[in-house]
């Protein structure tokens, strides 16, 4: 009997909020909201037609910020006929403490627009590319891009971090030098074999001296 493959768990579905630029569809002109409803339509069958889930459509309105905390979306679609300006300022915020994938649809090539939004964390911004078969390419590129994007910022936190750990371990060896008579070798042992001690790093058993020494004075 020919033994049975393990089932593979399927993968997730992508979770999606697409946001829209024009907030009171009562002031916006007829033909805004008709260009505006062809792209919805045009976005939501490409979507759809790529297996995507989109759990909601949201305006760019003082609300946005607490509705992408509540849905927690994997990924961010901004719908913008232009200037997108606005848009991205609720954006900002809504992902400030959680950064996610965002990308912008559009019809505005403007260069100051374009820079705005990837100051703002744009992970794609397309300009006239609205159509339904390019939507899953244009989101896998955005969504690797992204994931780069963390991961060099993962490693730039690492290594400031292991910069800011060593110049402590420095500061507390020169002050148990000094203290102590005692050579570099001799102060960094002690360091080493008080932070094996105590179950600790070395840059923790270091800041420890340091806070130490600032509370005698």
């Amino acid at each position: 009997m020919t033994p049975r493959r393990p089932l593979t768990p399927p993968a997730r579905t992508l979770r999606i909020v697409v946001v829209n630029t024009i907030i009171n569809p009562e002031d916006a002109p007829d033909a805004a909201l008709a260009a505006q409803a062809r792209r919805g339509n045009l976005l939501r069958i490409g979507l759809l037609e790529s297996g995507y889930d989109i759990v909601a459509s949201l305006p760019a309105d003082f609300y946005l910020p607490e509705r992408i905390a509540q849905l927690q979306p994997d990924l961010i679609i901004i719908d913008a006929e232009s200037d997108a300006r606005d848009v991205l300022e609720h954006i900002v915020i809504a992902t400030r403490d959680e950064r996610r994938p965002i990308v912008l649809f559009t019809e505005d090539g403007d260069t100051s627009s374009i820079d705005a939004a990837m100051e703002a964390g744009v992970s794609a911004y397309i300009v006239s590319g609205l159509q339904a078969e390019r939507i899953k390419p244009v989101l896998n590129v955005a969504l690797a891009r992204f994931r780069q994007e963390q991961k060099l910022l993962a490693e730039l936190s690492d290594t400031r971090h292991k910069l800011a750990g060593r110049k402590v371990i420095e500061r507390a060896k020169g002050l148990l030098m000094a203290r102590h008579q005692l050579s570099e070798d001799q102060a960094y042992q002690k360091l080493r074999s008080m932070a094996m001690n105590k179950k600790l790093k070395l840059a923790e058993v270091a800041q420890r001296i340091l806070d130490v020494e600032d509370l005698l004075g």
